[in-house]
């Protein structure tokens, strides 16, 4: 399978709270958050791994040549982004056809959850298999409403429901259509391509994990040391 990684963020709160290095190096662990996810994703069987970057700091740039001369497999776009989504439209345009899954840079879940996941969307007919997490500490979430059958049927903003996006993606090119659709409409935020996705027609399912956060403040650093302490 091929995993991609949408790192093109400024991540200007962490920037404004003292945090000096870009969001992609930043360190849980001991290890660089970008860093976690490749080697999960080569622990998970990675084909090919895609990263789109902003070309506002050379240090992750850097960084990721360093990384892509010991592994070919990766593969790097330096980009500065309008959003996420565009961040993924550009990805879209290198990783050809077959099944992905698609992360955020700052997205710290737990690793066998990630596995038996990768596992799932692996043997699905669905059109995508979305991470999801009943673990409520977003600023901004986005609810996803299922069925009993946990078939996504709506995402949204502000009606409360027990998932939120967990900022993992499982896709294929079945939800590239989509993406051009919504970068020619001027669309823009990930969550407006995955409410077009619905409205599409895609079948996506949730699939919940135990916990997901995200790295969005220097304090959600010391929350994810703590969360993946306990695993």
């Amino acid at each position: 399978m091929k995993f991609a990684i949408l790192a093109a963020g400024e991540g200007s709160r962490l920037a404004q709270e003292g945090v000096e290095l870009p969001k992609p190096l930043v360190k849980i662990q001991g290890e660089a958050m970008i860093d976690r996810l490749i080697r999960i994703f080569n622990d998970s069987g990675a084909e090919d791994i895609y990263i789109i970057t902003n070309n506002l700091t050379p240090l992750t740039q850097n960084h990721l040549r360093e990384l892509q001369e010991a592994d070919p497999k990766i593969h790097i776009i330096i980009k500065t982004t309008l959003s996420s989504m565009h961040s993924f439209y550009e990805l879209r345009q290198i990783m050809g056809d077959g099944k992905f899954c698609l992360t955020t840079v700052d997205t710290i879940f737990r690793e066998d959850d990630f596995r038996r996941y990768i596992a799932a969307w692996a043997a699905s007919t669905d059109d995508g298999m979305m991470a999801v997490t009943d673990y409520i500490d977003d600023e901004k979430p986005l609810y996803i409403a299922t069925d009993s059958d946990l078939r996504i049927t709506a995402f949204l903003d502000s009606e409360p429901q027990r998932y939120i996006s967990g900022g993992i993606y499982g896709l294929d090119e079945r939800s590239f259509p989509v993406i051009d659709k919504c970068i020619s409409e001027g669309q823009s935020r990930m969550r407006n391509f995955q409410r077009q996705l619905v409205k599409d027609g895609l079948r996506l399912k949730a699939y919940p994990f135990s916990k997901i956060l995200d790295v969005d403040h220097a304090s959600d650093i010391e929350k994810a040391e703590a969360f993946l302490a306990t695993t």
